[in-house]
């Protein structure tokens, strides 16, 4: 038998839950509660905290100090499945079903029913019937492979399985974003009737029609920290808005030039572009010399689109335009190769930017060996000029450019996946997040880089979830919201509070005015 919480008491209690992750504070002194029979909406900016906080919550994650306390006591979840255990289930943005499986399998995985170690098949595919029925789709058939069937029904029976664990909490993290309208009603129907059934539910999303819909009480997080509960409803959009925010620019920028001609000819153009669902017809423009954000909550579509202009993805449609010339890049080497060659600073500087057991010099020469050869061979003078030049430009510290790459620090390693692709001469730059986990100092030292290029004739595009980074940096910015784009922003209008707006498909409404409409 579960523990029940006595009258009064939390069903789940955070009390001082601390998490770092190196140099950076994921949980700072965090206390929560929530209660069963309640939808208990969790708030915040990327970076916020959120995903750390569920994580913990779900054992993935262990605290560095704190203690989490259930029904009144205190308990310790070595892993999820040790929260599983206690009734703690969580239902992800991304699914954890094996599509080679068929959809009973995958919802029966954990305890098939069965005797000895054989699987009651029959009994599987009754079980898998109902939960299937309770979700709103008796129409799948239990045997279908779940490969077979669309996004939106998988999402489903990723709700089935759940179901199936008879949650006490469940833990949604944007678990609609691929349901259909009608799919959406449904979940919010039985998500109401868990609530009524006594089940505790925490909702992460950033779609403030779901929160209205579905919310009886809500927390902002904001840098780590527990900022408000309050009870939905008590605080206007806007207000939730400023307690999500709740700082002041803190970096210094280069100043920005006069705004450009609206009649100046773009260098880039995107015309309808889409790919696989996550690029919707993103259509838009970018000048020589400009710096355009792209901005929105994270995985609305902006990686995609930078990774489609530089040919990594393939069966794109759509026009890129470069120059007033339409292009359809084979692959990267072409878009390097290109008349106006374009470059890609990925986000993973140790995954995707560098080979960090290589050295320094291996690193910065890396993308432009086929300048740097003669032949087969290595031109040495020409790599050590291209290699004095970028660390001179970008001050690199390294004790030696035949040092192993990956004994720099974060900084330094950011500089050196920034410098391989500037050697490349290119005049279009996509930055992806590049500041993100390096110091302040470095920073300020890349902004004014960045500023100097497109001064010089450099495009840009530059997606940052660090909103003071589109503040302080972007001559205009782009909003991408599910894999379109929202809203474009320029001059004055670049502020925090706009950009959350539009992220969170909010029309921003002039002061003085009623409180704003919210987009479905």
């Amino acid at each position: 038998m579960q523990d029940q919480p006595d009258a009064g008491t939390p069903f789940l209690r955070l009390s001082g839950v601390h998490k770092r992750y190196g140099g950076v504070t994921a949980l700072d002194g965090v206390d929560f509660t929530c209660r069963q029979g309640s939808i208990h909406a969790v708030l915040g900016e990327n970076g916020a905290g959120k995903s750390t906080l569920i994580k913990t919550i779900a054992g993935a994650v262990q605290p560095d100090s704190g203690h989490m306390e259930v029904a009144g006591r205190r308990v310790h979840f070595a892993d999820p499945l040790d929260a599983v255990r206690h009734g703690f289930v969580c239902v992800f943005q991304e699914l954890s079903l094996l599509p080679d499986l068929s959809v009973a399998d995958n919802i029966c995985i954990t305890q098939p029913p069965g005797l000895c170690g054989f699987i009651n098949r029959r009994a599987q595919r009754r079980q898998a019937e109902v939960l299937l029925a309770r979700v709103g789709c008796p129409d799948i058939d239990p045997g279908m492979a779940v490969r077979d069937l669309p996004l939106s029904r998988r999402q489903l029976v990723e709700f089935a399985k759940a179901l199936g664990r008879s949650p006490r909490l469940l833990i949604m993290d944007e678990a609609t974003s691929a349901l259909t309208a009608t799919d959406v009603q449904t979940v919010y129907m039985l998500l109401r009737t868990l609530r009524d059934e006594g089940t505790a539910i925490l909702f992460i999303s950033h779609r403030m029609h779901e929160i209205d819909a579905l919310a009886d009480t809500c927390s902002v997080f904001r840098s780590g920290r527990h900022i408000e509960t309050f009870s939905q409803g008590s605080r206007s959009e806007h207000d939730i808005i400023n307690l999500m925010i709740g700082r002041e620019i803190a970096q210094t920028y280069p100043p920005k030039p006069p705004p450009m001609p609206a009649m100046a000819n773009p260098i880039l153009q995107v015309h309808d572009l889409a790919w696989n669902n996550r690029l919707r017809g993103i259509s838009l423009e970018v000048r020589r010399g400009e710096i355009l954000g792209l901005g929105g909550l994270d995985g609305q579509g902006q990686r995609e689109l930078l990774l489609a202009l530089f040919g990594v993805l393939k069966d794109v449609t759509g026009e890129i335009v470069v120059d007033r010339k339409p292009v359809a890049f084979s692959g990267p080497k072409a878009a390097m190769s290109a008349a106006i060659p374009i470059a890609l600073v990925p986000e993973d500087r140790k995954v995707e930017g560098l080979l960090l057991p290589l050295s320094v010099r291996e690193n910065l020469s890396l993308a432009s060996l086929d300048r740097l050869c003669r032949g087969p061979a290595l031109n040495p003078a020409a790599e050590r000029r291209l290699v004095a030049t970028e660390v001179e430009r970008l001050h690199i510290k390294a004790g030696s450019i035949s040092a192993p790459v990956g004994t720099l620090s974060g900084g330094n390693q950011q500089k050196v996946v920034l410098g391989k692709w500037l050697a490349t001469g290119p005049g279009i730059l996509l930055l992806m997040d590049p500041t993100r986990g390096i110091d302040v100092g470095t920073k300020q030292e890349f902004y004014a880089l960045v500023r100097q290029l497109a001064d010089s004739g450099v495009t840009v595009l530059f997606y940052t979830t660090d909103y003071d980074e589109l503040v302080g940096m972007c001559d205009r910015v782009a909003i991408i919201y599910r894999g379109r784009v929202m809203r474009e922003l320029a001059g004055a209008d670049i502020t925090e509070a706009n950009i959350v707006s539009a992220s969170l498909s909010i029309r921003m409404a002039p002061a003085g005015a009623p409180r704003p409409t919210v987009r479905a």
